[in-house]
């Protein structure tokens, strides 16, 4: 596997990607694939003259095996150490992080599916937004059934990418903008159901049993968990709009867990009806729920003969993971986060999962 560098010239509404350089000489390299945020990668070389020219802040890092992320050399620091040699560590996010340089501006609000809620903000800030365009963003491929369902949304000023990303954990999709030549496409995703509760893809487990579980730790918190939302919006005393929120049956007694949401700022703009604002008021409460919290971090084969990572299965994706020593199981948990190590002992894969 080659790091590959690229010159990252804006020439208005448009871009010019040059290789710079090749690079397989680095002593780490960590790439951290996300979908529920952005993700970064970190890289370890000797510091040497051609190497600080080359690892510029600004430049494009890619690989030669992955041409789905690239990052944004955002950091770049060196030490030197007389007994261990001197070091850089380049690091950064991947290129969906440009959308965290623009804000939703002005306010925007309009009911249609997301695909074209994200298409219309997007174009709005970030793709025909005069000096505020991204040179070369545009749309690209979008796949999944989540985007094409409707809601009625409203917001002000909310940093772009945090705001695409908040919309992607609500309906279950992903977003990622990678390079193609001299162009730069933003993707609409949604993971793949690969768990044993389907057959419709080939099964993906990870089992202490195959042998493609190395490592395994998981924690649940309840503490954290919010199941019905009482929402509050504009208006004064009786008349204020209100609303309430949960998913699939009510909970009653020690299961319900209640917040309230003040959304006095969401205005209800002439156009607007009634059940229009109420819908509005009920998505600000789906924003508020909080399960409770898991976190499943494993170490898997990263040379298994049975599943290879971006071929069989991907990030996004749900899976199978069962513990037989402990007698555990998760039959749907969702893949929303990859490391890929590469260092003197090897290739290893550290997965996050999600349920």
């Amino acid at each position: 596997m080659q790091i590959e560098i690229y010159c990252f010239t804006a020439k208005e509404r448009s871009i010019s990607a040059e290789l710079m350089a090749i690079c397989d000489s680095f002593s780490s390299l960590l790439w951290d694939v996300e979908y529920y945020e952005c993700g970064c990668f970190e890289v370890y070389i000797a510091a040497n003259a051609k190497n600080v020219e080359i690892f510029r802040t600004g430049r494009i890092i890619g690989r030669n095996d992955d041409k789905e992320h690239f990052g944004i050399i955002e950091s770049v620091q060196i030490d030197t150490d007389a007994e261990n040699g001197d070091y850089l560590t380049i690091s950064g996010r991947f290129l969906t992080s440009l959308l965290s340089r623009r804000i939703i501006y002005p306010s925007f609000s309009a009911g249609n599916t997301f695909e074209n809620i994200v298409r219309t903000v997007l174009s709005d800030n970030a793709i025909s937004a005069d000096i505020r365009t991204i040179p070369g963003l545009s749309m690209g491929t979008v796949s999944g059934d989540c985007w094409q369902s409707r809601t009625r949304l409203q917001v002000s000023y909310d940093n772009l990418m945090e705001w695409l990303y908040t919309i992607c954990e609500t309906i279950g999709g992903s977003v990622n903008i990678r390079m193609e030549g001299n162009a730069l496409k933003c993707d609409l995703l949604q993971g793949t159901d690969r768990s044993i509760l389907q057959n419709d893809n080939p099964h993906i487990v990870f089992s202490d049993s195959y042998n493609n579980l190395l490592s395994f730790s998981y924690a649940e918190d309840i503490s954290v968990q919010k199941n019905f939302a009482y929402i509050f919006g504009c208006g004064e005393g009786a008349s204020r709009k209100r609303a309430t929120y949960f998913s699939g049956t009510e909970p009653s007694y020690l299961d319900r867990c209640e917040v309230y949401v003040d959304k006095r700022d969401l205005s209800q703009e002439e156009d607007v009806s009634d059940a229009e604002y109420t819908e509005l008021l009920r998505e600000s409460g789906a924003e508020n729920i909080t399960a409770p919290k898991t976190a499943s971090e494993s170490t898997i084969a990263a040379f298994s003969t049975q599943y290879q990572y971006n071929k069989d299965y991907f990030v996004g994706d749900y899976v199978t993971v069962k513990h037989k020593r402990f007698g555990l199981i998760q039959s749907k948990i969702q893949l929303v986060g990859m490391i890929e190590s590469f260092d003197q002992n090897g290739r290893s894969l550290t997965p996050t999962f999600k349920i």
